[in-house]
């Protein structure tokens, strides 16, 4: 128990994370899909919820999306070492459909407590469900992919969801130029 006033650690909030029984994706879980990387990470990708493989491991995007996003991290100088990864659920959602919005909302305390612990200054929105959810409800990323806005302070754009550029590669220029606006942005930053 935290005493009042007391700031939770990132190793704290993934252990009740670990717990939470607060939807029906509990009930399908392998394992809880908490987020990786750096606690002092500058940048924070979002993804919408954890796959198959990713439920297996228990790691965010560590399929052949994952490897697509290594990829352009590399091209601009990152790497998972650097950044902080999150989905907007932690649980896998059945046959990997879109979250509902009561599974979002019954995750989004734990991202929320995620971004207040590392305080990012860009929070990257992998795909339609988070940028809808943390950036504007009517997001649509094929139109307003890397857009910056802020909120709070922070800087926030969406832009494809790796999975999305894998279905079809033709988006992979312009999620290409989001990212090197990702790395214009970090070193305007320093």
């Amino acid at each position: 128990m935290l005493k009042s006033g007391e700031k939770m650690t990132l190793d704290q909030l993934k252990s009740e994370c670990n717990g939470c029984q607060k939807c029906e994706l509990a009930k399908t879980r392998t394992n809880v899909v908490f987020g990786v990387g750096s606690e002092h990470a500058k940048v924070m990708f979002v993804g919408e919820g954890p796959g198959e493989n990713e439920d297996l491991k228990g790691e965010p995007f560590v399929g052949r999306a994952g490897q697509l996003l290594d990829k352009f991290l590399a091209a601009i100088d990152l790497d998972r070492t650097m950044i902080y990864i999150a989905n907007m659920v932690k649980c896998r959602p059945p046959k990997n459909r879109d979250p509902k919005p009561e599974e979002q909302e019954a995750c989004i305390g734990y991202l929320r407590e995620q971004v207040r612990i590392i305080r990012p200054k860009i929070i990257v929105c992998l795909g339609r469900i988070s940028a809808q959810r943390l950036i504007d409800p009517s997001f649509k990323v094929t139109v307003q992919h890397g857009e910056i806005y802020e909120k709070n302070g922070v800087k926030m754009m969406g832009t494809f969801h790796p999975a999305a550029l894998l279905r079809n590669p033709n988006n992979k220029p312009a999620a290409f130029e989001d990212f090197i606006k990702i790395r214009d942005i970090i070193s305007e930053e320093q």
